[in-house]
């Protein structure tokens, strides 16, 4: 199953991929002809109930593989108010086609009747699609009433309208007017709500590469927009907790949590070196720790200033001292929040029990000093991950040409970047964007778009640089590389 946010991203990421919505929507016109064609037998009368987005155009094409029916098609509102391109397109098809068609701008107009004043034998209701909140509103609401109140076949296209996809409750709340539909046609893989339904469903094949799902890519940004009501903080607080030996590290982390969309970030490091990193950037807020090195005298100190932040980074630059290892162990042994584990620190996870929620983000090398296995095949190096990450209880984010991200429920494999990223410094970068992603999203989905967005940065300074690229290129970078175009 696949909620119905995740499928917007894959048909985001089919487009990317070279199968545009267009020819996504062909298919998914010709597996609603085909559901109409399993209840009804040529010469049947079809009346296609359409809203003006793609939900209502998927039932557009399937008027047109409707020859053999008696076919009407009622569009619900104004045709110039038909949201997107290839809705309106096929449209404009059926007057080319001649298919029998009427615009409902008021309600009360709707009649579903077949020419002879019967009832239609088969309705198809395409009004609105999954990823719909609220009740339904006019002509909806009336048009849904009308449908219910026929003897015909009722076939929901992608969910019944008034349904919530995802939890199959109506949209409206308890007693809210939805589509009682006797039959389901989604498509790819059937969303969680459906099962709920008395309805029969099936889930029909449109030539979605199996690579819009595996794989990370532009649709994987949706949602990640800011509210446009929101105010300093609502869009996350993050603690980068490094340095010592290292003062790169720890700035670079900071910096790239900030360009990756945090409101506030923090940097607890040695005091040794926090001038040095407040250098760097005004943005910055630094909070010196007594000494030159991160040890278990700083555990309550961190713990505290954590407490006041959304995600901890931990790990750039700290070291490996044995002080710091033990400073590591304490504080993940008594922290219950979000953390990013990156560098030195990632070798204490396997032996810790805490309650944090955990992305580790090893290169392999790592990986394996962590106890895990790796493997040249990508496929092969993903279940492996996978495994690793489900003994582990976290998720892992494993650095390689092909990146693997995965838990114990999932994997998804990112394929930005270049040789050039090679360069000290990036895992920084990266372990600081996904910190700022998990303020706003669940660990799996930050691990997936950090690794997407850090790649699409590398491969702008590649082409900007080329051999000269250098870490500090890309934290300005992402903003750009976190845009949906």
């Amino acid at each position: 199953m696949i909620p119905t946010d995740r499928m917007a991203a894959v048909d985001a990421n089919a487009a990317a991929l070279g199968v545009p919505r267009k020819q996504l929507m062909e298919s998914s016109g010709n597996a609603v002809a085909r559901e109409v064609r399993a209840v009804a037998d040529p010469g049947a009368t079809v009346a296609l109930v359409c809203g003006r987005g793609n939900n209502g155009g998927d039932a557009l094409v399937a008027a047109r593989f409707l020859t053999e029916y008696a076919v009407r098609v009622h569009l619900l509102g104004r045709p110039e108010t038909i949201r997107t391109d290839i809705a309106r397109e096929n449209w404009a098809a059926l007057e080319n086609a001649a298919v029998p068609r009427e615009t409902v701008t008021d309600s009360r107009d709707l009649d579903l009747n077949a020419p002879d004043g019967d009832d239609p034998d088969v309705v198809v209701d395409a009004m609105l699609g999954s990823g719909i909140s609220g009740g339904l509103r006019e002509p909806e609401r009336t048009a849904a009433a009308a449908i219910n109140a026929s003897d015909a076949t009722v076939i929901a296209v992608d969910v019944p309208s008034g349904i919530d996809a995802d939890t199959g409750d109506p949209t409206g709340g308890p007693g809210g007017v939805a589509v009682d539909a006797d039959r389901v046609v989604t498509f790819h893989d059937e969303t969680p709500g459906l099962a709920a339904l008395d309805a029969a469903v099936t889930v029909a094949d449109i030539g979605i590469p199996a690579a819009a799902e595996r794989y990370t890519g532009p649709g994987d940004l949706l949602g990640l927009d800011r509210d446009p009501d929101s105010h300093k903080g609502d869009n996350g607080e993050v603690l980068v907790v490094g340095g010592g030996p290292y003062t790169g590290a720890p700035t670079l982390s900071a910096l790239a949590a900030l360009r990756a969309g945090a409101d506030l970030v923090r940097v607890a490091c040695p005091e040794s070196i926090a001038d040095a990193v407040q250098g760097f950037s005004p943005n910055l807020i630094v909070r010196p720790l007594p000494g030159d090195r991160v040890g278990s005298s700083h555990a309550d100190r961190v713990a505290s200033l954590a407490a006041e932040n959304d995600v901890v980074v931990l790990g750039p630059g700290l070291g490996d001292g044995d002080g710091t290892r033990e400073f590591v162990r304490e504080f993940l042994t008594a922290y219950e929040g979000r953390a990013v584990v990156d560098a030195d620190a990632l070798r204490v996870v396997p032996e810790v029990d805490t309650d944090a929620d955990l992305i580790c983000t090893p290169h392999q090398g790592e990986l394996v000093g962590m106890g895990g296995e790796t493997a040249p095949e990508p496929d092969e190096r993903a279940e492996l991950v996978r495994e690793f990450a489900a003994d582990l209880g976290h998720v892992l984010l494993v650095k390689g040409a092909v990146d693997v991200v995965a838990d114990a429920d999932g994997v998804r494999l990112n394929r930005t970047g270049n040789p050039g990223m090679t360069v000290g410094g990036t895992g920084d970068v990266l372990a600081g964007t996904v910190g700022a992603l998990a303020a706003v999203a669940d660990p799996f989905r930050a691990a997936a778009v950090g690794a997407y967005v850090v790649g699409r940065a590398g491969d702008a300074a590649a082409d900007a640089n080329g051999a000269g690229l250098v870490a500090t290129d890309l934290p300005d970078r992402l903003p750009e590389a976190m845009r949906n175009e």
